[in-house]
């Protein structure tokens, strides 16, 4: 497979969107660390769950080898990531999650989502 600019993507591990889905789980899993012990099981599990599937959910579509199935896993990816956005509004919301963090997490889940949708749209296109 080659990638934007000619660089031949051989994994998944290549993709800029799954390396950058890896940041943005890692950053979950920081941020979620602050949070009252009472949210282990509601809110902290549900992000770090929301947000390490959308990093897991490309790799798997990638590993299937067929177009159809990569774009299957990309959409819910997608689905993952609008999860994850919504707790994000919810910590922020009940005061888990301050202004800075809010807009620094739901920024880069903004960028994320439009290229898993430009990764679509040039898997839809081939």
């Amino acid at each position: 497979m080659v990638g934007r600019g000619g660089q031949t993507i051989n994994s998944y591990k290549d993709l800029k969107v799954w390396q950058m889905a890896i940041d943005l789980a890692v950053d979950c899993y920081q941020l979620t660390r602050k949070f009252p012990k009472e949210e282990v099981y509601g809110l902290t599990a549900q992000i770090r769950r929301a947000a390490t599937s959308i990093a897991a959910n490309i790799a798997e579509g990638h590993g299937r080898e067929v177009t159809g199935s990569f774009i299957q896993f990309l959409r819910i990816s997608q689905g993952s990531l609008k999860e994850l956005e919504t707790h994000m509004l919810i910590s922020h919301r009940i005061g888990l999650i301050g202004e800075g963090e809010f807009g620094q997490m739901t920024g880069k889940c903004d960028e994320i989502g439009r290229m898993i949708r430009a990764l679509i749209r040039s898997l839809q296109e081939k």
